[in-house]
């Protein structure tokens, strides 16, 4: 074996990078985290809140089995490497695994590469550095800080009002939903009118619209003072005012975790994990024909930078591929908390061109891949230019607008044209001296219409913007929401669009109503990006993170006590039957698996029936009448399967197996033990026996004498 050996974070990249690093490495996988926090101690937290939140942490049971391998695999070796993801995430794995693996946190080799290529990964190798302990603090009291806040009032929503779970980040996603909808609620259409007027030259058309109306912006608010305008606007249109200008549009910045969820959700209809999911396997490596590559950097980043290597190649490409006049000039922009040893999401090989790698991606890597490659060339591409013509036209006091535009040079859009359609809005060829008589005016009815509720897109731009969560976690955040049944992402019925948005659940405006009556302060969006500011800052090793555990709980504890004193229990749902096994009201319930029926002295009484169990007669049998009462029979499902029961339930408490079995046909014959009648039953494999009808007291069963063959 190599004496060097090299712990990454997944198993499909160390084929990849044991092959680029050669013999005298091995390279192994911890296959994600191997520690967590435990569940065990006061709360099940593990965390030690009354000695300076100490964490407990346990090894996760699927990784007892890599744990002992990485141990056996790290005595053998002479040189240990790190080389988990470039993030948080990465660092706190590297950590745990120096703490139980037993090796020097602070002589340890940490290696750090963007990307999964040949060139990085031995640069990487020659100049490893050491874990970073700042950030993994960063991380460890991110995790503190979501385990508290999530612990703590799950297990107080379960016990108020049956929710199934919050969350610190969580919670306030489901905020921005449930404001969005009490918004549309709240919301009052308006009706307003707007005045189009056709005009035409030669054989062209074109429509101008009422900008003003004696110096004024028009408010017209319904049909008698549209009309007003249609009877003044008799007189011939004259051109007042006509402009030509050229105007540049510039490409958008290379993408970053939230741009590329958004555009994937917007453009190619994938969803936020979908996405991640798609781009980590570009990441960790394609077979491109017998040589693994990584084919974009890291899908986790917050920076648009890119590296003065790629760009420079990129420019050569461009230039060579569509002339001088096609290469653009940088214009980066960066965001305040972005981690800049991050580059933004792109390829890692300018010549490995959508087309060239086609052949070895599935469709849904390929569309993917080629949306990553023409974002990041397209930024580096000169702008686009269009000349555009605005005319103003004066009839009798009112101004009417139109404006048209051309495309005179597509720069970036001959590689983004797929992702951001142009469409030529031609004007004629218009003269100041230009007059229009007999113009056809009309006037269009509107109402105002209620704001639009968030798309996968729209809610993750939101987050973003304002700094709630990383964009790491919001393919789970809303993946969450979905699971605990707080919103529903589906087209809304009263649109003719086709695109999901996200609907409020009842029990998901309940949750918010009640965390925003007793935990306004520490459940808002503001709180929220605080805490991710301060977490950047204990990364930056400016904030004490023990100190801040204390200021976050000594808030928070008081609201969880206040909210069990003064919280009311939600009152469950009747069904309006009783329990079978104890008399009790039978109620409504939220599980994990959706509602279903329980006993209300549970946990007394464990009786349960799912919400379909009770059923009136199947199609194709026969309805079933109480033989003692007379009432109709009902289907129901107890915790030994279904039987019928009569729906005069309390008052008359018959029950019948659903399947009555066959009766017992006599044989003539008698048991040659106790004497009994012998008689054929039906077994439940469905065959036939002879038995005894003292059964179960006599269980003598008659054998059967085979048949013999006759011999030919």
């Amino acid at each position: 074996m190599g004496k060097n050996l090299v712990i990454v974070e997944s198993p499909s990249k160390s084929k990849t990078i044991e092959k680029y690093l050669g013999k005298d490495f091995k390279v192994v996988s911890s296959k994600g985290h191997i520690c967590d926090l435990a569940t065990s101690g006061k709360e099940g937290l593990g965390i030690d809140v009354d000695h300076d939140f100490a964490p407990t942490y346990t090894i996760n049971k699927d990784k007892k089995d890599v744990v002992k391998e990485l141990k056996d695999l790290t005595k053998k070796s002479d040189s240990i490497y790190l080389a988990s993801d470039p993030d948080r995430e990465g660092e706190a794995i590297a950590w745990h695994l120096a703490r139980v693996l037993d090796l020097d946190i602070d002589t340890t080799n940490r290696i750090i590469f963007h990307e999964i290529t040949k060139p990085a990964v031995l640069e990487a190798i020659k100049e490893p550095t050491h874990i970073d302990m700042d950030l993994v603090h960063s991380q460890e009291t991110r995790r503190m800080l979501d385990r508290i806040i999530g612990f703590k009032l799950s297990k107080l929503l379960q016990n108020k009002i049956q929710s199934k779970s919050a969350g610190r980040v969580q919670s306030v996603a489901l905020h921005l939903i449930v404001l969005k909808e009490k918004e549309i609620q709240a919301f009052k259409s308006e009706e307003y009118w707007s005045i189009h007027a056709t005009l035409k030259k030669g054989r062209q058309s074109f429509e101008a619209l009422l900008n003003k109306v004696d110096g004024k912006k028009p408010k017209l608010k319904n049909e008698e003072q549209a009309q007003e305008i249609v009877e003044r606007c008799k007189a011939p249109f004259t051109i007042s005012s006509l402009t030509t200008r050229s105007r540049k549009k510039q490409a958008r910045l290379p993408f970053t975790t939230s741009t590329l969820q958004q555009e994937a959700s917007t453009k190619l209809g994938f969803g936020a994990r979908r996405t991640m999911s798609i781009a980590q396997k570009l990441y960790e490596g394609i077979d491109l024909g017998g040589q693994m590559e990584g084919l974009i950097t890291y899908m986790r980043s917050d920076s648009t930078r890119l590296s003065d290597i790629f760009v420079k190649d990129a420019m050569q490409q461009i230039e060579q591929e569509y002339g001088k006049e096609y290469v653009g000039k940088l214009h980066a922009k960066n965001a305040k908390n972005a981690q800049d040893a991050h580059e933004a999401i792109r390829p890692t090989n300018v010549l490995n061109t959508p087309q060239r790698v086609k052949p070895y991606l599935t469709n849904e890597q390929y569309r993917l891949y080629e949306m990553i490659y023409a974002r990041t060339m397209a930024y580096l591409m000169s702008d686009a230019v269009f000349s555009v013509t605005n005319v103003k036209l004066d009839c009798n006091g009112c101004e009417y607008a139109a404006s048209g535009s051309i495309l005179t040079f597509d720069g970036y859009l001959k590689v983004y044209d797929k992702y951001e359609k142009q469409k030529d809005d031609l004007l004629p060829a218009l003269t100041k001296e230009d007059v229009f008589e007999d113009v056809p005016v009309q006037a269009k009815q509107h109402f105002t219409e209620p704001p639009a509720r968030y798309t996968e897109a729209k809610l993750i731009k939101e987050l973003e913007e304002k700094s709630i969560g990383r964009p790491s976690t919001y393919a789970m955040i809303i993946d969450t929401l979905q699971k605990r049944g707080y919103a529903e992402l589906k087209a809304d019925p009263n649109k003719t669009t086709k695109t999901k948005v996200f609907f409020p659940s009842e029990q998901g405006m309940l949750t918010d109503e009640k965390l925003q009556e007793y935990f306004k302060s520490v459940i808002n969006v503001e709180y929220t990006a605080n805490m991710e500011n301060t977490l950047d800052e204990i990364a930056e090793g400016q904030i004490d993170p023990i100190a801040y555990m204390h200021t976050f709980y000594d808030e928070f504890a008081p609201l969880v006590q206040s909210a069990y004193e003064k919280m009311p229990k939600k009152e469950l749902e009747r069904v309006g039957r009783t329990c079978p096994e104890c008399g009790g009201e039978l109620v409504y319930r939220n599980g994990k698996y959706g509602k279903f029926i329980s006993c209300i002295n549970f946990p007394k009484c464990r009786y349960t029936e799912s919400e379909q169990d009770e059923q009136t007669t199947p199609e194709g049998q026969e309805e079933k009448f109480c033989p003692n009462c007379g009432a109709k029979m009902v289907i129901k499902k107890g915790r030994y399967g279904p039987f019928w029961a009569c729906s005069n339930y309390p008052e008359c408490k018959t029950i019948v197996p659903l399947k009555e079995k066959a009766k017992p046909e006599p044989t003539g014959e008698k048991c040659p033990e106790c004497g009994h009648d012998l008689v054929k039953r039906k077994s439940r494999f469905g065959t036939t026996f002879i038995g005894c009808s003292n059964y179960p007291k006599c269980r003598y069963i008659k054998k059967e004498t085979k048949k013999k063959e006759e011999k030919s």
